[in-house]
């Protein structure tokens, strides 16, 4: 215990936070540990953690398959750089990635983070068209209520009204955005804007199902396919952002395999990150069609894709990686798709009660993803300190309150989560 608090005590004055006002932080908690879907506080508490650590521990925390693949890579060749010379848990992990994805998604590029796969997409995209002859498609459509990462590149395809990064207005790429097309009317708009500017367009990005970050806005797998039709037709390039939805969250391994059944559409470029490595390690792939890397092959070094990150197919990283896809094997005796959809199950059952209530506005699940809009004034500091206090980790933000638990969860553990939920929200209905 005097441990913990040496280090807690000598070290929060020299930690800058992620999205924290920290003249105004609520100091973070200790955690010293971590198994299953708990997080043990340095106090002694345990949370259950209902939102997998920013949506990255779907096999949950320690598990020991990727514990020992990490120790026995660890033993042998951590890290080597990836720029002549590869390695067997990279090569593997990108031909077990092309197996798994929709049609001819076959060529991977390693980076560290998801924010980092959407550069290397974008970039992907535009010297797509550049290298072809076609250098003036360079603009990006995006979605209302998208959120695609915090680099410059990537703030410039999130909502401008959503508050993240609206003090650097003026300062990113120019791009356009859309309605997401879920009606008739909007689907004519949205393909006139396609038709409008396909000369100038290199490429529609969409986060598949759920728009994440943004508020867990969901859409069905018609509403993708016609985006994806739409970018067929108009001769744009469809990048699908599956950073949070991939492996399995939705309910599929990938979200766009479920528009994919529907028209046989297939993204050009799919974005990966957070659960790729079931949460242990840092690591993402943009993965391209097989027309979209030919067209980088020529004699001119121009024409190849100038983007090498450091750290790049870190082996540490692609050895956690594949022992999490084994996890999804059957051979592995991990039904990790019939637990989502148990989880779907339980979500919508056990959250519904909340549509009752004072100050919501809207319950939504797929698969293990449970979001309750809340309207009126919203204290966000106070629901997070109340979760904790109710020994659950849920962290509410802008107007949303959501669950996205480990796949292993318990049935008891959930259902302290989705208790939690009803708790706190009851008792901020009888304040409203």
């Amino acid at each position: 215990m005097s441990e913990a608090r040496d280090w807690l005590t000598e070290g929060l004055p020299h930690i800058w936070l992620p999205y924290t006002q920290m003249a105004t932080a609520t100091p973070p908690l200790a955690v010293v540990a971590t198994q299953g879907a708990r997080i043990r506080l340095g106090d002694g508490r345990e949370l259950i953690d209902g939102i997998s650590s920013w949506w990255t521990a779907c096999h949950g925390y320690n598990h020991p398959h990727i514990r020992a693949a990490v120790e026995q890579q660890l033993a042998t060749l951590p890290h080597v750089m990836f720029a002549g010379l590869v390695h067997e848990p990279a090569l593997r992990l990108a031909q077990r990635l092309a197996a798994l994805l929709p049609g001819d998604l076959e060529r991977v590029f390693f980076t560290e983070s998801g924010s980092v796969a959407v550069e290397v997409a974008l970039k992907m995209a535009i010297q797509y068209w550049r290298n072809k002859g076609q250098e003036e498609k360079k603009r990006i459509v995006y979605f209302r209520h998208a959120y695609h990462g915090d680099t410059f590149a990537t703030m410039a395809l999130c909502d401008p009204e959503e508050g993240m990064h609206t003090l650097f207005a003026g300062t990113m790429p120019d791009q356009l955005m859309a309605e997401l097309p879920t009606d008739e009317s909007l689907r004519r708009a949205f393909d006139l804007l396609l038709e409008t500017h396909a000369e100038r367009l290199a490429a529609v990005i969409v986060e598949p199902l759920v728009q994440g970050a943004g508020g867990m806005k969901m859409h069905d797998a018609q509403t993708l396919a016609f985006i994806a039709e739409a970018c067929t037709r108009h001769k744009v390039l469809l990048i699908a952002d599956e950073i949070m939805t991939g492996f399995g969250r939705t309910g599929r391994m990938f979200a766009c395999e479920e528009a994919t059944q529907l028209t046989n559409t297939v993204p050009d470029i799919v974005c990966l990150s957070k659960a790729l490595t079931g949460g242990t390690l840092p690591l993402a792939a943009t993965v391209a069609r097989r027309h979209v890397f030919e067209a980088f092959l020529s004699d001119d070094p121009s024409a190849a894709l100038m983007h090498g990150p450091t750290y790049m197919a870190n082996a540490l990283a692609c050895a956690a990686a594949n022992a999490s896809l084994d996890l999804f094997e059957p051979v592995h005796n991990s039904p990790r798709l019939a637990q989502v959809a148990a989880i779907e199950v339980r979500l919508s059952a056990e959250l519904a009660p909340c549509r009752e209530l004072a100050g919501i506005a809207a319950v939504r699940v797929k698969g293990a993803i449970g979001a309750v809009e809340l309207s009126g004034d919203i204290d966000l500091k106070h629901l997070r300190l109340r979760f904790a206090e109710l020994g659950v980790w849920v962290r509410p933000f802008g107007n949303v309150v959501y669950l996205m638990p480990p796949f292993i969860i318990a049935a008891d553990e959930l259902a302290t989560l989705t208790a939690a939920v009803r708790k706190v929200l009851d008792e901020r209905a009888a304040q409203l």
